[in-house]
């Protein structure tokens, strides 16, 4: 069964940093894109970043400059290092896999077929 599981995530001050992980198991996902949403209460699930196996990278404008995303295909695990949290930047973040693009570049939550349980960070002022 193939399972994401992320964590990381916790309270924090505002222009702190956290970094989440994202660990990968039943399967490899040495040539799938990979990415980190975040849902906000009340919200709808935004894309934060995406990675690929070639090592592109494409951010959101809202963290671009203070997040960055990376990977370690052959550990099967994604992280994502948040800087200068600010506290729109609380959410539930989830890791997601795109099973089904070999070593393309996926952007839309409906393209990714895995998805981890989420784990909360939570910014306060």
């Amino acid at each position: 069964q193939v399972q994401l599981a992320e964590s990381g995530g916790g309270l924090v001050q505002a222009g702190g940093t956290l970094t989440l992980s994202c660990a990968a198991s039943g399967r490899t996902f040495s040539r799938n894109p990979m990415a980190w949403f975040r849902q906000a209460p009340g919200k709808e699930r935004e894309l934060v970043a995406t990675i690929n196996y070639g090592g592109d990278t494409y951010y959101s404008d809202s963290v671009k400059g203070r997040f960055t995303i990376s990977g370690d295909y052959a550990k099967n695990a994604v992280y994502l290092r948040m800087n200068s949290l600010k506290p729109e930047d609380t959410a539930v973040y989830y890791c997601a896999a795109d099973t089904r693009t070999d070593y393309g570049m996926t952007y839309d939550a409906p393209e990714f077929d895995v998805w981890g349980q989420g784990t909360l960070v939570t910014v306060s002022e």
